[in-house]
């Protein structure tokens, strides 16, 4: 399983429906909002522009999006569970469904990318999901 935790294996086309509205929900919430202007400029101050993917941090010190904001903020990446996206959800200050959304789309959502083109295309994926009033802010 990836460590984002979806799969294809949907109960009814209603659990489906939920889920992408909980993901929706959380991304144009005001700590959705937030936390994704906090990782686009995250991603904007890295000295190299590459992100991996399936991890939170390769053993040469690269990251994925989520750890890059968890290094930013200082955490020890070595005690992160990245299969969790309760626990990943609680230590940003998001939901859980937005943390699966991020992995995801780190992971799986731009596959067979370069770690260059992946975080091209991570920054394009924020702007598209931040809120004009949000993007504004300093």
């Amino acid at each position: 399983m990836s460590r984002h935790g979806y799969n294809e294996d949907c109960d009814s086309t209603w659990q489906y429906i939920r889920w992408r509205g909980a993901v929706d929900r959380a991304i144009h919430g005001k700590r959705g909002q937030a936390f994704l202007l906090e990782m686009f400029r995250t991603l904007e101050a890295m000295p190299v522009k590459r992100l991996i993917r399936n991890s939170f941090e390769s053993k040469d010190g690269e990251v994925c999006a989520l750890g890059a904001v968890a290094k930013a903020r200082g955490l020890d990446l070595s005690k992160v569970d990245d299969v969790d996206g309760d626990s990943l959800g609680a230590m940003f200050g998001i939901a859980r469904a937005m943390a699966c959304e991020i992995m995801f789309m780190n992971d799986d959502g731009f596959w067979h990318v370069t770690p260059e083109l992946r975080w091209q295309r991570m920054c394009v994926w924020i702007i598209k999901h931040l809120d004009p009033v949000e993007e504004t802010r300093k």
